[in-house]
């Protein structure tokens, strides 16, 4: 019998009390690791059953693994595209620096997306293999340093030579995606990778702003006031890229020294432990190849990234060509091409996932066949405005869709094949490098104008390769569920608490 001054608790005090305990704890292990995680909570809440992979992006948290992984995922491929693009500005003086025709100047962008389309594949091999901070650091290094001699270059041949070595630059778009995959489970993968790529191209817009606006008359100043024999303008364009390569370099450090290959640890002293499969590299590629949806989607990535590498290379050299701008003018327009990665990629991803949401795999489907139809469309506008105002508006309308539709295309690559997602995502990566190829040799050919015109009518073109795409075990716009081969029943997770509805299930069963 409790004593008069302690009166038993009311049913439903009791059962309310209870349920916020059951809510809490169920909360507290969403934070728990795996048992074979380095690990033993995570600041983030995760899914056990996506290798410890993160349900949510807290944007304005470092916490180890998952946000700090994104941060360095995306500064990663920032840097590496300010060093890549720091030369994109400068190309008009340096065309008249040494002397080049416009078709040396393209023939040296060419190289330059070149470059990565087979080191992008490799890369996205090596992820799966070594991880992706080791590959972030290397390819850091290779473009970062080689950026800092471009004032070395007097030939056509040597700006080519260098243009090729700095365009390995460009794998760093397939370590980012490949870090921020792993990270985030496959629900949230088209924000997280979409955010973190648009942040990270936005480091070419930036280069033009660096390159073009502000180191480039600051050192033309300098030179200038020293009373230097030798033109100002050829000096400052020879010293501009110190600084971007510098940095590029440099935070190469930050990534080996702070930073993991997983949620789980680095991918060097889990196989060492043996808590990893060693891979056959061949069968990566044999896997990744051998899905059609695969080929699909490296065409539609050509004509999305390719299109914006081949307007970062061609946007400077347009404006001072056809309205007579300054290098340091037309550098400042080229940055509002750019500069719409601040949003417009992420914004492609979430709206993907979105459509995912409510429509499935159906809805991203449709979702990146608009972004294609209206990039191209704009495209197209773009190359018949013949007022400054106007084209600058066309241009960033159409980078909009040009970013959403990255966003959307890697909203849908975590989906081919979850278990080869660097090696995939490097194929189609590379597929992008692959398509600003063939549109650098078109503008290496025809008027800037026509050469606009026809990449906006492909890009157009191509979207409608959105309706073939159908992975196993999802929907395609006209196609039903394709039902996986030899489905098996999901097992329960080995820390889950039986509950009464578990226990009377297992009765009945029996």
């Amino acid at each position: 019998q409790n004593p008069p001054s302690q009166s038993p608790s009311p049913p439903c005090v009791e059962s309310h009390s209870t349920l916020q305990v059951n809510s809490q704890s169920r909360e507290d292990q969403m934070h728990l690791a795996s048992w074979d995680s380095k690990f033993e909570s995570y600041a983030c809440r995760v899914d056990q059953s996506q290798e410890d992979s993160s349900v949510e992006i807290a944007i304005f948290s470092t916490a180890r693994p998952h946000m700090r992984a994104f941060h360095y995922a995306w500064l990663t491929f920032f840097f590496a595209f300010l060093a890549l693009f720091s030369t994109t500005p400068l190309l008009h003086e340096i065309k008249d620096s040494l002397g080049l025709t416009k078709e040396e100047i393209w023939a040296s962008s060419i190289c330059s997306v070149a470059g990565a389309v087979f080191t992008r594949c490799v890369a996205g091999l090596f992820c799966d293999i070594y991880g992706a901070r080791l590959i972030s650091a290397t390819v850091l290094i290779i473009c970062g340093v080689p950026t800092m001699f471009t004032g070395l270059v007097n030939s056509a041949t040597g700006l080519n030579i260098l243009r090729l070595i700095t365009g390995i630059g460009g794998s760093a778009f397939v370590t980012c995606q490949y870090w921020t995959s792993t990270m985030f489970t496959r629900e949230v993968a088209g924000t997280a990778n979409a955010l973190a790529a648009g942040w990270g191209n936005l480091g070419g817009g930036i280069a033009q702003l660096l390159s073009g606006t502000m180191l480039f008359p600051l050192f033309k100043v300098i030179y200038t006031k020293a009373g230097t024999q030798q033109d100002p303008s050829t000096l400052a364009w020879r010293s501009c890229c110190i600084i971007p390569g510098l940095l590029c370099a440099g935070f190469s450090y930050f990534v080996i020294r702070y930073s993991d290959d997983s949620p789980k640890g680095n991918y060097h002293k889990r196989k060492k432990l043996g808590l990893m499969r060693k891979h056959s590299a061949w069968q990566h590629i044999k896997s990744a190849l051998v899905d059609y949806n695969t080929w699909l989607l490296i065409l539609m990535y050509g004509c999305c990234f390719g299109v914006e590498i081949t307007t970062t290379n061609a946007a400077a050299l347009y404006f001072t060509d056809e309205f007579q701008l300054s290098t340091e003018s037309a550098a400042a327009v080229a940055f509002t091409f750019g500069g719409m990665n601040l949003f417009a990629r992420g914004l492609g991803g979430f709206l993907s996932d979105v459509s995912n949401a409510y429509w499935g795999m159906r809805g991203r489907l449709i979702w990146q066949l608009i972004c294609f139809a209206l990039e191209g469309a704009f495209i197209m506008i773009f190359s018949k405005a013949k007022s400054l105002a106007g084209t600058i508006t066309a241009l960033m309308t159409f980078s909009i869709f040009v970013q959403a539709a990255e966003g959307s295309t890697f909203g849908i690559v975590p989906y081919l094949n979850p278990g080869l997602t660097g090696t995939v995502a490097g194929i189609i990566g590379a597929g992008g490098n692959a398509g600003a190829v063939v549109f650098s040799i078109v503008f290496q050919k025809l008027p800037y104008r026509d050469a606009f015109f026809w990449m906006g009518a492909s890009t157009t073109s191509i979207s409608i390769l959105s309706t073939l795409v159908w992975i196993k075990g999802y929907e395609g716009v006209f196609f039903k569920r394709r039902v996986l081969p030899n489905p098996q029943k999901p097992r329960p997770s080995t820390l889950r608490v039986p509950t009464k509805e578990t226990r009377s299930g297992s009765e009945n069963e029996k």
